[in-house]
This record gives structure tokens, C-alpha cells and sequence, in this order.
């Protein structure tokens, strides 16, 4: 529901950002006052274990445009960015981190896009500062499998920071699935889309949120959410295995029958075949257990996320959680 008094609204998700907030706090402060406009910055507090809950009340208790929604445990950073999207208000709604990799000054660079007309203002990472080969290396796979292989065109080399129309929120807002890729949602839902490229920054304080484990799980929400293309491998893979098998069964019948027992003798051909198909099945049994997963938590029905306490929010929201 959009608040006529206010235009332009910030969600920032927050996991164990307390060396973080202050300056985020400062920086968009800095660059939303030059708009001129309304604001408000509605942080979620994702079960942070340090003192960022504690930081986020003050804000809002001394800046009446913070506004803080506070999960009873740590959800996940997608779930939390929901959250926010569920709680804002504005006529635009930007997401943008709270590690300050994603540059607040970009936001006004985003804002003239959205003036001239565009629903979707993403930010294109045009390099990556203070990051290991491997993290890049993975990174750029990732998106360049996930373009490929989805049915939806993802952009390339985009995270989560960018700026949406109030009418792609709320189809957003009306997307109740709970394994959540929002960057390939956003892309689904089409309207007129855009990106703005910037160099992202290294991080000033504390660890990625995103260590192997988790880009792992991501990775797996982006393709299972977003494609067929595991599941319909799986035939031409069968299709392979089944063309080898045929071609194979003469060829070493035949070199038995002359060549004698000295040839393809005793188990170990067949256990290798066996390890070797059986390895496959496996695998196949894993890809379609990551459905059969995702159609569970879909039909059993429990809440996004669960709110402990808000602060700074006059009425409360119709919002997916409990």
C-alpha cells in the first residue's frame, strides 16, 4: 500500500552490521536529502548476534524516517529483504546492502532512470574490488550458468541492488514462494528494465554473509526456481548411457568369444560400471529431490519469516508473516 507523503522508500537487510550502520545511516541520509524528496529506510534485522539491533533502535529513535522490522531468529537475506519490500510504503522502493560494497551514491543515478520512465533500475557490477580469484571466478560462473540455463534473462553480473516501481513491488509482494531467488523474480515480472553500471567496493568491516555453503544454496534456489534444465538433462544423460550400453554389449561379446577370458575378465569392469552408473543415479535422485523439497516447503504453508517487534511503524502492514 503506498503512503501519499512518501516517494522514495530504502530496505537494507541487516545480519551482524554494527561497525556498518552508522555510516550506512549517514550516507543515504547524505544523498536522499539531495532529492528533496520524502524517504524512509526500513532496515530488517535478520537474528544479528552483535549490537546491530541495538544501533538500529537508536537510529530510530532519533531519525523518525528509520523505520526497524526485527525477525525473531535469522531467516536469510532474501526472506529479509521480502520483509522489507512487505513493509515499505514509498512510490519507489531501493534495496541495497548494509556492507556498503553497493555505493548509496548510485541511488541517484537510479532515481533519473526511474524518472525517465523505467520500472527496474538494476546495478551492473562492472568490477569487483577486494575479492579472492575464487570468489570471482565463482561469481562469474554463476551468472553466466544462471543466463544460460534459466527460463527467464537474468542480467548479467547483478545482485539484489537496484530500485523498483511500486507496481513491481507489489507483484512482488503477491509472490508467495519461499525459496527465493528475488533478482531472477524481479526479471520474470518483466515492465521496462534498465541498468546502471558501477565498481563495487571492497567491504570496510566485518565477513561476507555469503560464505561457499550459502552461494551454494543460492545457486540452487536461482536454477531450481528457475529452470527445468536439471530435470531435462537427466533424458539425454539416460539417452547416452543407453546408446554406450547397446554399442558396447557386441563389441565386448564378440572380442570375449575370440580373444578368450584374458580380455574384460573377472568384477572389476563390472563394479566399475556399476560405481559409475550408480553414481549417476544418485545424482539424479539428488536434483530431483531439490523439487520435491521446494514443492514441500511450498505446500505446508508456514510464514516467511517471523516479526519479534517493530519500531517506527505508525499501523501495521497485511504482510506474509506471523
Amino acid at each position: 500500500m503506498v503512503n501519499d507523503s512518501i516517494r522514495f522508500s530504502i530496505v537494507a537487510p541487516i545480519y551482524n552490521e554494527e561497525g556498518n550502520i552508522d555510516e550506512l545511516h549517514r550516507r543515504i541520509v547524505e544523498i536522499m536529502d539531495q532529492t528533496h524528496q520524502t524517504w524512509e529506510l526500513v532496515a530488517v534485522n535478520d537474528g544479528s548476534r552483535d549490537r546491530s539491533l541495538e544501533k538500529l533502535q537508536y537510529l530510530a529513535q532519533h531519525d523518525s524516517r528509520v523505520k526497524v522490522v526485527n525477525f525473531a531468529r535469522n531467516f536469510g537475506h532474501q526472506l529479509a529483504v521480502t520483509a522489507g519490500l512487505q513493509h515499505t510504503c514509498g512510490e519507489a522502493v531501493i534495496i541495497i546492502d548494509a556492507d556498503l560494497q553497493d555505493p548509496p551514491e548510485l541511488i541517484l543515478e537510479m532515481i533519473a532512470k526511474w524518472n525517465e520512465g523505467f520500472q527496474v533500475v538494476y546495478a551492473v557490477r562492472s568490477e569487483r574490488k577486494g575479492e579472492s580469484w575464487f570468489k570471482l571466478f565463482t561469481a562469474k560462473l554463476f551468472y553466466r550458468v544462471i543466463y544460460q540455463i534459466t527460463d527467464v534473462d537474468i542480467p548479467l553480473d547483478t545482485g539484489d541492488f537496484r530500485l523498483m516501481d511500486r507496481a513491481v513491488v507489489d507483484i512482488l509482494n503477491a509472490m508467495p514462494e519461499h525459496n527465493r531467488f528475488i533478482r531472477g523474480m524481479t526479471s520474470w515480472i518483466g515492465y521496462k528494465q534498465t541498468g546502471v553500471y558501477y565498481v563495487r567496493d571492497e567491504r570496510k568491516w566485518g565477513n561476507t554473509k555469503y560464505p561457499l555453503a550459502k552461494m551454494v544454496r543460492f545457486a540452487l534456489d536461482a536454477i531450481v526456481g528457475f529452470s527445468y534444465f536439471p530435470l531435462q538433462i537427466m533424458i539425454y544423460v539416460s539417452f547416452v548411457l543407453a546408446t554406450i550400453a547397446v554399442i558396447a554389449i557386441p563389441i565386448i561379446s564378440g572380442l570375449r568369444l575370440m580373444m578368450g577370458e584374458r580380455f574384460f575378465g573377472g568384477q572389476a569392469t563390472t563394479i566399475v560400471l556399476l560405481l559409475l552408473l550408480s553414481s549417476f543415479q544418485l545424482f539424479f535422485l539428488f536434483v530431483m529431490g531439490q523439487y520435491v523439497a521446494r514443492i514441500f516447503d511450498e505446500v505446508r504453508g508456514r510464514p516467511l519469516y517471523i516479526v519479534a517487534s517493530k519500531i517506527g511503524f505508525d499501523t501495521p502492514k497485511n504482510t506474509n508473516q506471523q
